[in-house]
């Protein structure tokens, strides 16, 4: 398969992930993370929801990974994060990654948020 490199403008692109990990501008973080305006933080899930909430008017666009399959959000947060002006896609982290990384390549105003992938059952 013929590859076509990307050429990231500005920001931090998500170069893999493995369980429990991931690797975001050549640095491997543990855990959830939230990239976002440049920078990584650590993420605690759905209920970590005061980081997400202050994206607003920030980016235009925020992607929730829900780990290794598409988990809806609880307490109603896609609604709360929607009305406070943020584009909102839930799609499984692998998938959010890969979207960020393209968004980002376009130039958009994007932030991602990743549950991480488990380690494989023995």
């Amino acid at each position: 398969m013929k590859l076509t490199e990307m050429t990231i403008p500005e920001g931090l692109p998500i170069d893999g992930y493995g369980p429990g990990f991931f690797r975001i501008g050549g640095e491997v973080r543990e855990g959830g993370a939230l990239v976002a305006l440049g920078r990584i933080a650590g993420w605690a899930g759905p209920e970590d929801e005061a980081p997400l909430m202050a994206l607003a008017g920030r980016v235009d666009i925020l992607l929730i990974g829900t780990g290794p399959t598409l988990v809806p959000l609880p307490n109603r947060l896609q609604s709360r994060l929607e009305a406070a002006g943020l584009g909102v896609e839930l799609m499984s982290s692998p998938s959010a990654a890969r979207s960020y990384n393209v968004l980002l390549a376009e130039g958009r105003r994007i932030a991602v948020a990743l549950v991480p992938m488990p380690a494989p059952e023995a």
